[in-house]
């Protein structure tokens, strides 16, 4: 029986929603039996270094990966004498490893008792130049303390330190510095509005950036699109990033984040024409892709319509790419993107098209794959209609022969029209025929 395909708009969010596991299906614990934690952590530094490890200790499913990355987490923080991340690891070790990894409140004393003194030490350094009025002094005081707070974890006392040394900038270089600590704090901190409008704020400065804050600043607004999920946007900013940012910018992101994350974004949100010019053909992206090859060949795989390949890579990738702290939360929508996308440029050629043909090649059931076009049709997605007893997929292309011939004679009247009202103005002109107004009104020459 030949149908109109029809389903709620409820039941096809519904089946949408079941794609790609979705954030319900992200909230489980994550089995990543192949990655190497000790090779993921070295990519980054600094805090978000331990970050990455707790968060990673949190949601993956494997005992063994859990407690190498919390042991990690555990002595950079301890080594970083940031007793918050510190004390984090403890409660989360929770007796795991052995005496050494519990609690040690002499410690974290020890190392409390020595920031209070260099807190102390710097409030009173950054009085007294306010007190005699020097700025670059002053800037400079309120940098230290920014530094401090943020080496010791208080991150909000951090931002207000370096949000106050604006006042006291005198040259571009020290408004780029400003901003660059704004958007490190900002991001750890999870506030993207401020990312993006200290990115604007470098940039607009008038001396020329250096090519390392420019691939920076690049980066950072990738992420902050990514977070508030403008794909797109993120996609372009990550595509601009400079192969100048190497390790430069590892307390933030690595070079293979950017090329996994420029990736996924470009896949889901660009047409064929875009990724082919701002993808495949971008040699800068290209050294950032050649970091992942996996990703570089799934890349391939979608615009060389090897769709199967192309999703089974993304499979491949997905577990470990649960385990990453700025992905997780987006993995979900990105891969149902990415997934329709493929589905609608299949289609798009064909007249018709076998379900159990095109449910091959995408690695499907049949019934699945009909779920998913009726949920794509009933979005206007895909122009089509399902013929559910022969499961076959007809397009409803409009007929362009007779829609040439309609805007061909269309024009034709126009053009008609406009000939005949020409010459009759001409005539007019011609036998100085003149319109006579009303009483009192002097006459118009038509």
């Amino acid at each position: 029986m030949d149908v109109d395909c029809e389903v709620s708009a409820a039941a096809a969010a519904a089946v949408t929603n079941g794609l790609g596991g979705g954030e319900q299906a992200a909230a489980a614990p994550v089995s990543a039996d192949q990655l190497d934690v000790e090779a993921y952590a070295a990519q980054y530094s600094g805090r978000t270094r331990v970050a990455r490890l707790l968060f990673i200790a949190e949601r993956c499913g494997v005992e063994a990966i859990q407690l190498e990355a919390l042991r990690m987490a555990h002595d950079e923080a301890r080594a970083r004498e940031d007793t918050v991340l510190y004390l984090d690891a403890v409660l989360k070790i929770n007796g795991r490893l052995g005496p050494r990894y519990r609690h040690d409140q002499a410690w974290v004393d020890s190392v409390n008792r020595r920031a209070e003194q260099r807190k102390e030490k710097l409030e009173t350094e950054l009085n007294g130049y306010r007190t005699n009025l020097i700025k670059e002094s002053i800037r400079m005081g309120y940098n230290d303390i920014g530094d401090f707070f943020y080496a010791h974890g208080h991150l909000s006392e951090a931002f207000k330190s370096y949000i106050r040394t604006r006042d006291y900038c005198t040259t571009s270089k020290h408004i780029v510095q400003m901003c660059m600590h704004v958007i490190l704090v900002s991001i750890e901190l999870g506030q993207f509005a401020h990312v993006t409008n200290y990115v604007s704020k470098a940039e607009q400065t008038p001396d020329t950036l250096d090519a390392v804050i420019v691939a920076k600043l690049r980066a950072a607004a990738g992420l902050a699109n990514l977070e508030t999920k403008k794909y797109k946007l993120a996609a372009r900013k990550f595509l601009e990033t400079g192969p100048e940012l190497g390790s430069n910018y590892s307390e933030v992101i690595a070079p293979q984040d950017v090329a996994v994350y420029g990736a996924l974004c470009a896949l889901a949100s660009f047409d064929r024409s875009e990724l082919k010019s701002k993808v495949i053909d971008n040699i800068n992206f290209r050294n950032f892709l050649e970091l992942v090859p996996e990703v570089r060949e799934l890349v391939n795989d979608f615009y060389a319509s090897r769709y199967g390949s192309c999703l089974e890579h993304l499979e491949k990738l997905k577990p470990n790419l649960l385990l990453d702290i700025h992905l997780r939360e987006h993995l979900g929508t990105l891969y149902n993107d990415i997934r329709h996308k493929a589905i609608i440029q299949y289609t798009l050629p064909f007249i018709s098209v076998d379900l159990n043909t095109m449910a091959s090649a995408f690695k499907s059931s049949v019934s699945m794959l009909e779920k998913e076009l009726a949920a794509l049709i009933t979005e206007n997605k895909i122009q089509a209609r399902i013929d559910s007893h022969n499961k076959i997929l007809y397009a409803r292309h409009a007929d362009q022969r007779n829609a040439t011939f309609q805007r061909a004679l269309q024009t034709g009247n126009e053009f008609e029209r406009d000939i005949k009202a020409m010459l009759l103005r001409a005539n007019l002109i011609k036998h100085d025929f003149n319109q006579k107004n009303w009483p009192g009104q002097r006459k118009m020459n038509l």
